[in-house]
C-alpha cells in the first residue's frame, strides 16, 4: 500500500481514483463499509482504491477540549488499512487553513489532481469544509457536476445500535472488549512498539515484551488473557496493562507488559499487536517482589485456561 502525505500526491496515481474519506478512527464497521464500497468501485472501474484520513483529528484543531480519546494510533490505522487491500492511504495534515476551505474548493482540488476523480464514498452523516457546509447531498451535486460518483453509506447497525467510535470507547472504557470487538468486526487490540524495560520479569521467572501503546483510550488496568501473531505462530500469554505500581512512581506512563507462554525471543523494537481477552484481576500495588512474584504465577496458570483471545 502506497503512503502519500498530500492531496497533490494524489496525481501519481493511475486513476481513476476511488477515495474513500473520513476520519477512520478504529477502522469499525461502519468505516469499513464505506471503504468497501470505493474498493469495489475500483474494481469495476479498474482503478485504484484509496483512503484519504486525516491527522490530527479534525477536533483536536477545532475544538480541542471536545477532542476524543484515539482508539488507534495512526501507525496501526495504516496496519488495518494495509489489511483491507487498498492501493494507497493519504493522511491529510488538518490545519487550520484546511479547516477554512470551502467544501467546493476542496472538491474542486481533489478533481484537479486525480487522473482522474472516479468515485467519493463517505458515511451518509459525513460534513466536511468550512463550518461543515458540505453534506452528502452537496457532495452528490459536486459529483454530478464534476463527473464523479458519490456513495453515501448508511449507517451500520449491531444490536439495534448505531456502530459509532464513540460506542466503542464507551465500550472499552467499560472493560466489555467483547462488544468493542464486535462493534469493530475483529478482537479488540492494542498495537505498539516493544520498547527495553528494567528486566523484572525475567528476574522473576516471567520475562515480558513491554509495548508502548499507541492508543490513548485504554481498558481498565488491569490482567488480562492476551495473544498476539509472533513469527508465524500465535502465542498465548498474559498481560499486564496499567503502571506498575509496585515497581514505578506514581505518574508512570501506561505500558503493556506481554508474558508469552512456552516462548523465547528477542522482541525489542518490532511493532506488536496484542490481542486482550478475559479480565482477570484489576492491576494493585504488592507489598514486594515475592509476593509479586507468587500472583503472577496465579495469573499465568488462569491466562493458561482461558480461551484464546481472537
Amino acid at each position: 500500500m502506497q503512503k502519500l502525505e498530500s492531496i497533490p500526491q494524489l496525481g501519481c496515481l493511475r486513476g481513476p481514483l476511488a477515495l474513500a474519506i473520513g476520519v477512520f478512527d478504529g477502522l469499525h464497521l461502519g468505516h469499513q463499509e464505506v471503504i468497501l464500497a470505493a474498493r469495489e468501485h475500483a474494481a469495476r472501474h479498474d482503478g485504484r482504491a484509496v483512503v484519504l484520513t486525516f491527522d490530527p483529528h479534525p477536533l483536536r484543531v477545532l475544538r480541542p477540549e471536545s477532542a476524543p480519546l484515539r482508539l488507534c494510533g495512526a501507525r496501526y490505522r495504516a496496519v488495518l488499512l494495509e489489511r483491507m487491500g487498498l492501493d494507497a492511504m493519504l493522511v491529510c495534515p488538518f490545519t487550520p487553513e484546511l479547516a477554512s476551505t470551502e467544501a467546493e474548493d476542496f472538491v474542486a482540488e481533489l478533481v484537479g489532481v486525480c487522473r482522474p476523480l472516479g468515485c467519493v464514498s463517505v458515511g451518509y452523516a459525513w460534513t466536511f469544509g468550512k463550518n461543515r457546509g458540505g453534506t452528502i447531498h452537496s457532495l452528490m451535486d459536486l459529483g454530478q457536476r464534476h463527473g464523479f460518483a458519490v456513495y453515501g453509506v448508511p449507517p451500520v447497525r449491531v444490536d439495534g445500535e448505531v456502530v459509532s467510535s464513540t460506542l466503542i470507547r464507551q465500550a472499552v472504557a467499560a472493560g466489555d472488549l467483547a462488544r468493542a470487538a464486535a462493534l469493530s468486526g475483529r478482537p479488540y487490540a492494542l498495537f505498539g512498539k516493544v520498547v527495553e524495560g528494567r528486566k523484572l520479569g525475567r528476574g522473576l521467572g516471567f520475562p515480558t515484551a513491554n509495548v508502548r501503546v499507541e492508543a490513548e483510550m485504554l481498558p481498565p488496568y488491569g490482567v488480562y488473557a492476551a495473544s498476539a501473531d509472533i513469527g508465524g505462530r500465535t502465542l498465548a500469554g498474559v498481560a499486564n496493562l496499567g503502571v506498575r505500581p509496585t515497581v514505578e512512581k506514581t505518574g508512570s506512563v501506561p505500558m503493556l507488559e506481554v508474558h508469552f507462554f512456552d516462548w523465547q525471543g528477542d522482541l525489542y523494537a518490532q511493532d506488536l499487536e496484542v490481542r486482550l481477552g478475559a479480565f482477570m484481576r484489576p492491576e494493585r500495588k504488592f507489598a514486594g517482589m515475592e509476593e509479586l512474584r507468587a500472583q503472577i504465577a496465579s495469573d499465568v496458570l488462569l491466562a493458561r485456561s482461558a480461551p484464546l483471545p481472537g
